[in-house]
C-alpha cells in the first residue's frame, strides 16, 4: 500500500529541510520578480544538497538556474572548495540568480552562464560529480546523454518533474511522452544505475556506472 501524501511531504519538509531566511526569501520573491513559480519544493532541495554532499561533489553543473533556489541547495551540499556552473536561457533570471546567490552567501562557489544550455554544456570541459538537470523537458535527453559522457564514474545525475505533475503514466502531452520513453531507456540503459524518487514532482536519479 502506498502511504506518501501530502502530509507526510509536509512533514519531510519541517523536520528536515526547513528553510532559513534567505531560502524563503528566494522562494517566494521569484514571483514578485517575474519568475515562474517552477521551482523545487524545499524537500527536493534538499535532496539534492544531500545527493550533492553524499557523492563528494566538488564540481556540478546545474541545467536551469531560474532564481537560484535549487542552485542555493546544491551549493551548500558541495564539498569544500566545490563549485557550480549553473546555465540559464534568460538573462533575466541569471541576474535575479545573482543576487540570491549572494545573498544565501554562496556567491563565491557558483557560476551563472547566460545561453542555450545545448550551446553551452560542448563547453563545459568534466568530468563531473553531479548534474542537476531542471529545463524544458524536450531538452532532456539531450542534457541526459551529455550527462552520461560528462559525469565521472560514481557521479550522480538528478533530473526534476519526472513525474509531470502526476500526468507522466497516462497524458499523451508531448513532454508526458518524452519523459515516459526517457525513463524506459535510462532504466535500461547500462551506463545507468537508476530510479525515480517520488518526492515532490518526482526526481530521476542516476549514477553513472
Amino acid at each position: 500500500m502506498t502511504i506518501y501524501n501530502d502530509s507526510l511531504s509536509q512533514y519531510i519538509t519541517t523536520t528536515f529541510a526547513a528553510e532559513d531566511a534567505a531560502l524563503r526569501h528566494i522562494r517566494e520573491i521569484g514571483p514578485q520578480k517575474g519568475l515562474p513559480q517552477i521551482s523545487v519544493r524545499p524537500e527536493e532541495g534538499r535532496f539534492l544538497q544531500f545527493l550533492a554532499r553524499a557523492v563528494g561533489a566538488t564540481r556540478a553543473v546545474e541545467i536551469g538556474t531560474l532564481g537560484g533556489y535549487s542552485g542555493t541547495w546544491i551549493a551548500r551540499g558541495l564539498a569544500p572548495g566545490g563549485s557550480l556552473i549553473s546555465l540559464e536561457m534568460s538573462e533575466k533570471h541569471a541576474q535575479v540568480a545573482r543576487e540570491h546567490f549572494q545573498l544565501a552567501g554562496v556567491a563565491e562557489r557558483v557560476q551563472v552562464r547566460v545561453g542555450d544550455a545545448h550551446d553551452l554544456l560542448p563547453t563545459l570541459a568534466g568530468p563531473f560529480d553531479f548534474v542537476f538537470i531542471d529545463a524544458e523537458k524536450s531538452g532532456y535527453p539531450a542534457y541526459v546523454e551529455w550527462a552520461a559522457t560528462a559525469l565521472r564514474p560514481g557521479g550522480v545525475m538528478a533530473a526534476h518533474n519526472a513525474f509531470r505533475g502526476g500526468a507522466l503514466l497516462e497524458s499523451a502531452e508531448a513532454d508526458s511522452v518524452i519523459l515516459r520513453t526517457l525513463w524506459a531507456q535510462l532504466a535500461a540503459d547500462p551506463r545507468w544505475l537508476a530510479t525515480l524518487y517520488p518526492g515532490g514532482d518526482g526526481m530521476a536519479v542516476a549514477v553513472r556506472v
